[in-house]
Formats: structure tokens, sequence, C-alpha cells
């Protein structure tokens, strides 16, 4: 009877852990870019390789990101968005 309680305490441990690895694994995938519509993973990662870190994109103008090839409206979209939140 033991053995049964301690491999059902282990297989709730197994599964916590599991649940947990997994939710701290997508927080670090997350990016203040997710919330710009417009801006998917292929553009996200365009953004990132160019300027670094999303501290210097919300540096950057519009214009600069408009040489990456986003449009006029999605370059000032992600300007503002960008200023709002930090």
């Amino acid at each position: 009877a033991l053995r049964l309680l301690e491999k059902i305490r282990d297989e709730a441990h197994r599964f916590a852990i599991s649940y947990h690895r997994q939710l701290r694994r997508k927080a670090l995938k997350e990016s203040s870019l997710d919330g710009i519509k417009g801006i998917g993973e292929q553009r996200k990662k365009k953004l990132l390789s160019y300027f670094g870190s999303i501290a210097k994109i919300k540096e950057a103008k519009a214009e600069e990101l408009k040489k990456l090839g986003l449009s006029e409206k999605l370059s000032r979209r992600v300007v503002e968005f960008l200023n709002q939140i930090v």
C-alpha cells in the first residue's frame, strides 16, 4: 500500500513539474512585440535580429522600421505600442 502511495505522489510531482516547465518556456518565448497586430513570428525575429533588443526597437524611428520591410502603418503601430508600454 505504501508503494502505491509513493507512485501516486511521484506521478503527481512529475506532472506538476512538467506543467511549470512548460509555463516557464512559454514565458521566455513571449515578447512585448506579441501584443502588436501584424507582428508575427517572422517579423518579430527579423526585428530582434536587426536591433538586438526591444529597447533598441523602441528607440528606432518608423523610417528605420520601414527599411526592414514593414509598412508605414505597421511601423507607426510598433513605435506607438512600444512607447505606451514602457
